[in-house]
């Protein structure tokens, strides 16, 4: 299933495929996190398990006034378009106690090869998803082993959704944030898919969320965070996600040469927040840092090259991965940017923040030259 037409379950998505960035780590190389410390994610322990009736729900979901949601599944038929086949999408919803071994059953369905996808809640200024895409098909087995190690969060976080397609069959598997299985699936698989589901006693029904089966319409149910956070060396979602590109070669599913709000509208020059996690030139690789990048730019594209640029002239660090990098508002930028204008017509980068990992920061490291600082004697 071509990454750049993928139809993905509760919306369509364009699926535009960023293409390298030479001073990053190769992305086709999966299984590389290069973080010193591997953190363990907690859940909260205080957290209670809302129930809706007899409907149990992700930990990560407060109800509100929720209608009880009905065990089921939707199908909706789907005409292909250029040379796509004809699919049926089937939306299964269960009682939490369930999903597991649904999803699990669920991804049985796909090939040996497949092309893993992340949907998460964006803090990107101007949308309100972020798609992640691997550039290149994985071994199913390396897919498995990453959704068996952190299904746990997986099941419960309702602002993160994983699943994968392939080519052959034209198939899609998908567990969305709400925790919905959705089975995107060419038309001779309908009874495959059908028995699947029945083994696990679903039948067809009319809608499952009340009034709208993405559950969109609930508009006093809420979402929350379910890790764990007691300090900032606790494992977070930005850990998580950062994990999952890096073991599955994930890539933000953007066009790299634009700057488009939700809507398609330009945008032109924004504010941008980058992290790079960076290790040192020389010394102990097993230390590192996180590098901020505050900057001016048209496109991911220009983002990529302003920061390579800076790495190239400075002899300190080197890059190992992307950790973020978000359009932010004018309005979010940092005191240090104060005077910064509202309009801006040359791209360029502001400051940098060069933050040393706390469990490996020594005075040395913290006092030492910053090599972004162009004041310095060092150079920019």
């Amino acid at each position: 299933m071509d990454t750049s037409r993928t139809p993905c379950l509760r919306m369509i998505h364009d699926r535009l495929v960023r293409a390298d960035f030479p001073a990053w780590k190769d992305p086709a190389t999966p299984g590389c996190y290069h973080l010193d410390v591997m953190r363990e994610f907690r859940l909260q322990q205080e957290l209670s398990r809302y129930r809706v009736g007899g409907f149990a729900l992700p930990l990560g979901i407060i109800p509100g006034d929720m209608i009880e949601p009905v065990q089921g599944y939707t199908v909706t038929y789907n005409a292909g378009e250029h040379e796509e086949p004809d699919t049926y999408t089937f939306h299964a919803v269960v009682s939490h106690e369930r999903i597991m071994r649904l999803v699990n059953d669920a991804f049985e369905l796909l090939p040996d090869s497949v092309i893993p996808i992340i949907e998460i809640g964006s803090r990107d200024a101007y949308r309100s998803l972020d798609v992640y895409v691997s550039q290149i098909e994985l071994p199913i087995q390396e897919f498995m082993e990453s959704w068996h190690r952190y299904k746990a969060v997986l099941l419960e976080d309702a602002s993160i959704g994983i699943g994968a397609n392939s080519n052959e069959p034209y198939l899609e598997v998908f567990l969305d944030c709400w925790k919905g299985v959705a089975i995107h699936a060419p038309l001779e698989m309908r009874q495959s898919i059908e028995t699947l589901l029945a083994e696990h006693g679903l039948e067809e029904v009319q809608s499952t969320w009340q009034d709208n089966a993405e559950g969109d319409d609930v508009t006093h149910s809420g979402v929350r965070e379910v890790l764990e956070i007691v300090d900032d060396e606790s494992a977070d979602l930005d850990e998580l996600l950062h994990r999952l590109r890096e073991e599955l070669a994930l890539d933000l599913n953007i066009d790299p040469e634009s700057n488009c709000d939700e809507t398609g509208r330009e945008l032109g020059m924004t504010l941008w927040q980058a992290v790079i996690v960076a290790e040192p030139t020389a010394g102990d690789p097993s230390e590192g840092a996180y590098l901020t990048f505050w900057m001016t730019a048209s496109s991911l594209r220009q983002v990529e090259e302003l920061i390579d640029q800076a790495m190239q002239v400075q002899d300190v660090w080197v890059c190992e991965s992307l950790y973020s990098v978000d359009r932010m508002a004018f309005d979010e930028r940092p005191d240090d940017l104060a005077d910064l204008p509202l309009v801006r017509s040359e791209a360029q980068i502001h400051f940098v923040e060069v933050d040393p990992w706390a469990s490996r920061a020594t005075p040395e490291q913290e006092g030492a030259r910053d090599p972004f600082d162009e004041d310095d004697d060092g150079t920019a």
